[in-house]
């Protein structure tokens, strides 16, 4: 496995991770503001639906990283 390719595969990592953290700060945040402020439910299952978008992305780039380890490999 080349040099290169380890740093893709880091940067790959670390960006999948940024957004699953970045996407339950933000759905707290937003979960709980929303609770405060007595904002309707709709506003709830739009923060609801971001998130599992978000959350599906990370899972398409994670099944991206494991071909991408398993390539490398070989």
């Amino acid at each position: 496995m080349s040099a290169e390719q380890d740093k893709q595969i880091a940067a790959k990592g670390r960006h999948i991770g940024l957004v699953i953290a970045g996407t339950m700060v933000i759905w707290l945040v937003a979960q709980f503001i929303g609770g405060q402020m007595g904002w309707p439910g709709r506003f709830a299952l739009l923060f609801d639906f971001f998130a599992l978008a978000a959350l599906i992305y990370a899972g398409v780039n994670i099944v991206q990283l494991r071909r991408m380890r398993r390539d490398s490999k070989g």
